[in-house]
């Protein structure tokens, strides 16, 4: 599960980068696109505006077929103070941007990628596919000035021999 759960990371990561090279943050003094891994990261790390922050919520698993087939929630959370240029009332237009940038990411096809075992440098392909559904949107909340998106993805793959 860890490797296709760094597989959707690491494909994830690269389409929005692509979808927008500026959205980026700095973590321990290194400039990264705009997506962060919540379990990997220091708690003070997952409260910044204007990034993406993935978090697994689910896990179902279904051992009938020949490889267990595994599916995934997959929370992705976002928010935005707004621009200081504008106040921060320009807020709602932002947050919108960033629910445009992840339905590019995530919806684009294709919605599948081979999964990977990044353990290893290099990374080593492991003989089966990640696959997810489209990005569903939960409500958008306000948190004092900012507005928080919560959005979800269910991630499938097969569980290979000797895999964790």
């Amino acid at each position: 599960m860890q490797n296709a759960r760094d597989t959707f990371y690491v494909t994830l990561r690269d389409r929005l980068a692509a979808v927008n090279p500026v959205r980026t943050m700095v973590v321990r003094g290194v400039v990264r696109p705009g997506l962060l891994v919540e379990e990997n990261e220091l708690a003070s790390a997952g409260e910044s505006a204007d990034v993406f922050r993935l978090r697994w919520t689910g896990l179902r698993v279904d051992a009938e077929g020949a490889l267990p087939l595994v599916a995934m929630g997959c929370e992705i959370r976002y928010a935005t103070d707004g621009s200081a240029g504008n106040g921060g009332m320009d807020r709602g237009r932002m947050l919108a941007a960033m629910c445009g940038e992840l339905v590019a990411a995530v919806n684009a096809q294709p919605q599948n990628v081979g999964k990977m075992n990044y353990s290893t440098s290099p990374a080593v392909s492991m003989g089966t596919n990640v696959w997810w559904g489209d990005v569903a949107f939960g409500a958008v909340t306000v948190n004092a000035e900012r507005l928080e998106q919560v959005a979800n993805v269910e991630v499938f793959c097969f569980q290979e021999a000797g895999e964790l």
